[in-house]
């Protein structure tokens, strides 16, 4: 089924797929925001709808610095929380309480909320992560630094080479946004019942945790890990096509000639690799790439390079999807914003194939 056949169910302003191999955040091209902006400047593009100049990327950033503390109520809770929890099970958990304890009243003020909800859920990994660790209490120090540094600063406890920033900042980039998929068009629907933006954050949270959405990125990792040499994982993928699984990471609903946003995040991965002598990952991941699209015609998406990305830089595999969610924040505020200037309640119709009319049978003639 084309493009021309399939049922549009809405129109954006924000980001197109173009024809099916191509991407753009309100009219700039991905392959341009990810060779020269910063994560800050996406984030504010998708929330104001232009690139901002010096005072406003200032202002943005003044936004962002106060973002990241987090409430007590919030800290309490990171604590009962178990260990053994999902990573998105906490931001989904955080974000539903902040929104109770910060509640959405002034209409138009979406955009200073997404910072909040992005400032608060970055810490909230970061304090639960070494409380459960280490059982220490921190909070992590914010100075006037790149968004993906604080994070993996954040993270790690101690400044990370540049090279991480740099791979992390592209990552942001390349996740920030991506039309009406499966977790922005669940926003959507919530916002179309005239709900508040902390519900539709928490159903996006929700949707993308599932492993053929965000959740992709963990299962491609788990994939990779699993085989030890480039032969084996050759002969691995061969076993598991031949039994009929399902391989992460790669096709697309969207893209049928590749993902635009793959080529860029491999060469990423194929920078970092080097850098940390561990290249044999990447060889492995290179034969997977090879053998899937040699048999099946299928090539990476931005789940399978950007989870050897997250790898390289000392992250959790549970953490892959969280660092989606930072950055598609602003991807899902962006829709929840457009979404109510122009609302009508999204309920589709479903096609009925149950049985036919039935008489109902008393249950003593049953």
């Amino acid at each position: 089924m084309n493009m021309d056949e399939e049922k549009v169910v809405g129109e954006t302003a924000i980001c197109t797929v173009g024809d099916g191999h191509s991407l753009s955040y309100r009219g700039y091209s991905i392959t341009e925001l990810s060779a020269w902006a910063n994560f800050e400047d996406v984030a504010y593009l998708l929330l104001y709808g232009n690139l901002p100049d010096r005072a406003h990327l200032y202002r943005f950033q003044q936004l962002f610095i106060k973002s990241v503390t987090l409430p007590q109520p919030i800290k309490a809770m990171l604590e009962i929380l178990p260990k053994t929890a999902h990573a998105m099970d906490m931001l989904r958990t955080v974000c539903s309480l902040l929104g109770t304890l910060e509640p959405e009243n002034a209409p138009g003020a979406e955009a200073e909320l997404a910072i909040r909800v992005m400032g608060v859920s970055m810490t909230s990994l970061a304090y639960w992560h070494h409380f459960h660790l280490t059982g220490r209490r921190l909070i992590a120090p914010y100075e006037q630094q790149l968004i993906a540094q604080y994070v993996l600063n954040a993270f790690h406890q101690r400044t990370v080479d540049e090279s991480w920033v740099w791979a992390l900042n592209i990552a942001f980039v390349l996740y920030a946004e991506h039309e009406f998929n499966a977790s922005t068009y669940a926003a959507r629907v919530t916002t179309s019942t005239e709900s508040d933006f902390y519900s539709a954050i928490v159903t996006a949270i929700g949707t993308l945790k599932g492993p053929l959405h965000g959740g992709a990125n963990e299962a491609a990792m788990a994939l990779l890990s699993s085989f030890e040499t480039p032969e084996q994982a050759r002969t691995g993928i061969l076993k598991k096509l031949a039994h009929r699984e399902k391989i992460m990471g790669f096709g697309h609903r969207v893209y049928k000639s590749g993902d635009p946003r793959s080529p860029i995040i491999k060469d990423v991965a194929q920078q970092l690799t080097k850098k940390s002598e561990n290249s044999r990952l990447f060889e492995i991941a290179e034969v997977i790439e090879q053998t899937m699209e040699q048999e099946k015609g299928l090539k990476t998406n931005l789940d399978f390079y950007s989870a050897l990305v997250f790898h390289c830089i000392g992250m959790p595999t549970s953490y892959f999807t969280p660092l989606f969610v930072f950055s598609r924040i602003t991807g899902w505020a962006a829709h929840i914003m457009e979404q109510r200037q122009n609302n009508r309640l999204i309920r589709p119709l479903a096609r009925y194939v149950g049985p036919k009319a039935r008489a109902f049978v008393p249950i003593t003639e049953r």
